[in-house]
């Protein structure tokens, strides 16, 4: 078995809502073992065979569509996968506020020529690395909630889907994850 996270887009904040005892059992009812939520915003690991990343979150989806009428984008990623994202941070060792490192996590790789033409928003200071299927940033003058270099904004900017969870939320994820 292996373990993995299951990281939900844009739950439990704004209007879209599932109680984590709904997740957790639609996750069980899928046939994964261990399964645990962390916090309310959509993050839940699990156990089950190895598996392709995006095959355990089309399954997730399609199951939270059909049981509940929730239609949210699903990122998955294994525990070793997260290990080397959270060894992989250039900000994690310069900054103390975890609310001012982040990771937006990416539904595929970007390709070279979007990731070229990411740029930060005029008036802004936000430095970044596309690293693979995941964007590190550092917020060094405030925090995620008053900046445009948002989920929507990498979405338009890179063509995949993204959902940002700041850095104790990533060591957690990856502690929980750990095999």
């Amino acid at each position: 078995m292996a373990r993995y996270a299951a990281l939900l887009r844009g739950v439990n904040v704004g209007g879209t809502r599932l109680a984590m005892a709904d997740l957790r059992r639609l996750v069980t009812e899928l046939g994964h073992e261990d399964v645990t939520t962390y916090l309310q915003s959509g993050n839940v690991v699990f156990s089950s065979p190895p598996t392709k990343d995006s095959t355990l979150a089309e399954g997730i989806a399609e199951k939270l569509a059909d049981e509940v009428g929730l239609r949210v984008p699903v990122l998955v990623r294994s525990g070793g996968e997260l290990a080397a994202v959270a060894d992989a941070s250039p900000y994690a060792g310069r900054q103390d506020d975890p609310t001012r490192v982040l990771v937006a996590f990416l539904s595929a790789a970007p390709t070279a020529a979007r990731v070229k033409e990411l740029t930060v928003p005029a008036g802004e200071h936000v430095e970044y690395e596309v690293t693979g299927r995941e964007v590190h940033l550092h917020f060094p003058d405030g925090g995620y909630g008053r900046t445009k270099f948002t989920n929507a904004y990498l979405e338009k900017r890179l063509g995949v889907v993204a959902t940002t969870r700041n850095w104790k939320s990533v060591l957690a994820l990856r502690d929980l994850t750990a095999d």
